[in-house]
C-alpha cells in the first residue's frame, strides 16, 4: 500500500496539470490593436515615413534597451494590457515574424500618424490609414483560416479582445496642424466633431461586421496639455484651452456613440475608456503619482522639450520614471501604466459600461 502512494500522488498531479492547461487554453484570447502612435508597436518601421520611432533613444527602457517602433521609452499601452491579461505581446502586422502559431496571439495593425479621417496625417505620406488597417485584418483572417480553418478563425476572432485608439491626430495633425487648415475652413469645431463621430461610427460598425465582439475604444487625452502644444501655444505653461475644448467636445460624443451602438446591437460590444480623465489625474497633480513634471517631456528640445522630434541629439532626462511625458506627444511607460490601471480597474468615471477586469471575469464565466 505504501508503495502505491507516490503513484497516486503523481496521478493526481497529472490530472491537475491537465486541468490547468484546459483552463489556460479557455482563458487565452487573441488581442487585436488598431489606431495611431499611442498603440503602434512597430508597423511604421516597415514604411517609408517620417512617423517612426525606430531610432534611439526610443526603447531606452525596453527590455532590450533598443528602439522597437513604439513611441515610448519602454512599453506602450497594448503591451501593458497584454501583460495584464497574461498573454504575450502582439507583433506588428507588417512584421515578417508574424507567421504560423504567432498569428494565434493576434496582431497589431496600428500606425503612427493616422486618424479617423483618411486625410489626417497626409504629411507623413506612407502610413496605414484606418481603412487599410481593417483591410489588413480581413487579410489576417484569411491567413489564419488557412492554418486553423474558417470555423476556428471565426471563434478566435469573436472571443478576442480588441483595442482601438483614434481621434487625437484628427485635431493636432489635421484641424489644428496649420492656421486656417482646410478642415478648419470647412467646419467650425463643434461641426467638425460631429463629422468625426459620424465617420467613427462607420469604423466601429465595420469592426463589428468583421466579427469582433469585445472592443475597447479610447477617447483622446487632454490634447492641449501635451508638451508639443505647450511649446507652441502656451505663454505661461497652462494647457491650450482650444485644444482641450476639442477633447471635451469629442470624448462625450464618442461615449454617446458607444452607448448607441451597444443599444442597437443589444450587447456590451464596445467599451469606452476615458483616457482624458486618467491623463488629467497625473497632469493636474503629478506629485501624487510620483512625477516631478507633467509639462516638460523627457526627450526633446525647445520649450518644455516640446519642439521637433525625439532623437539622439535631443535633451534626454536621466530618470524617465519621474516624467509624465516621454516625448512631445506620448506618455512615458510609467504614465502608460497608470492609464492601463484605470482601464483594468477604473470606476465608471474611467470605463463605461465596465472595466477590463470585469469584462475578463464576465467572459471567463460565459465561456466555461
Amino acid at each position: 500500500m505504501a508503495s502505491s502512494k507516490p503513484s497516486l500522488a503523481m496521478f493526481l498531479f497529472l490530472i491537475l496539470a491537465a486541468l490547468s492547461n484546459v483552463v489556460h487554453e479557455t482563458e487565452a484570447r487573441a488581442f487585436f490593436v488598431f489606431g495611431d502612435s499611442l498603440v503602434d508597436n512597430g508597423n511604421n518601421n516597415y514604411l517609408a515615413t517620417s512617423a517612426r520611432a525606430d531610432a534611439p533613444p526610443y526603447g531606452i527602457d525596453y527590455p532590450t534597451h533598443r528602439p522597437t517602433g513604439r513611441f515610448s521609452n519602454g512599453y506602450n499601452i497594448p503591451d501593458l494590457i497584454s501583460q495584464a491579461i497574461g498573454e504575450e505581446a502582439t507583433l506588428p502586422y507588417l512584421s515578417p515574424e508574424l507567421t504560423g502559431e504567432k498569428l494565434l496571439v493576434g496582431a497589431n495593425f496600428a500606425s503612427a500618424g493616422v486618424g479617423i479621417l483618411n486625410d489626417t496625417g497626409v504629411q507623413f505620406v506612407n502610413i496605414i490609414r484606418i481603412t487599410q488597417q481593417m483591410q489588413y485584418f480581413e487579410q489576417y483572417q484569411q491567413r489564419l483560416s488557412g492554418i486553423i480553418g474558417p470555423e476556428q478563425t471565426q471563434s478566435l476572432v469573436s472571443q478576442a479582445l480588441t483595442l482601438i485608439t483614434l481621434g487625437g491626430n484628427d485635431f493636432v495633425n489635421n484641424y489644428y496642424l496649420v492656421p486656417f487648415s482646410a478642415r478648419s475652413r470647412q467646419y467650425a469645431l463643434p461641426d467638425y466633431v460631429v463629422y468625426l463621430i459620424s465617420e467613427y461610427r462607420k469604423v466601429l460598425t465595420n469592426l463589428y461586421e468583421l466579427g469582433l465582439r469585445r472592443i475597447l475604444v479610447t477617447g483622446t487625452g487632454p490634447l492641449g496639455c501635451v508638451p508639443a502644444e505647450l511649446a507652441q501655444r502656451s505663454a505661461n505653461g497652462n494647457c491650450s484651452p482650444e485644444l482641450n475644448r476639442a477633447a471635451s467636445l469629442f470624448n462625450p460624443q464618442l461615449q454617446d456613440l458607444i452607448d448607441s451602438l451597444n443599444s442597437e446591437i443589444g450587447d456590451h460590444v464596445f467599451i469606452g475608456a476615458n483616457i482624458r480623465q486618467s491623463s488629467i489625474d497625473f497632469i493636474s497633480d503629478p506629485a501624487r503619482f510620483g512625477f516631478v513634471t507633467s509639462k516638460v517631456a523627457c526627450c526633446g528640445q525647445g520649450p518644455y522639450n516640446g519642439l521637433g522630434l525625439c532623437t539622439q541629439l535631443s535633451n534626454v532626462c536621466a530618470n524617465r520614471d519621474i516624467y509624465a511625458f516621454w516625448d512631445a506627444f506620448h506618455p512615458s511607460e510609467r504614465a502608460n501604466r497608470f492609464i492601463v490601471q484605470s482601464i483594468l480597474e477604473g470606476s465608471t468615471d474611467y470605463m463605461s459600461p465596465m472595466n477590463l477586469s470585469t469584462i475578463m471575469k464576465l467572459d471567463a464565466a460565459t465561456n466555461v
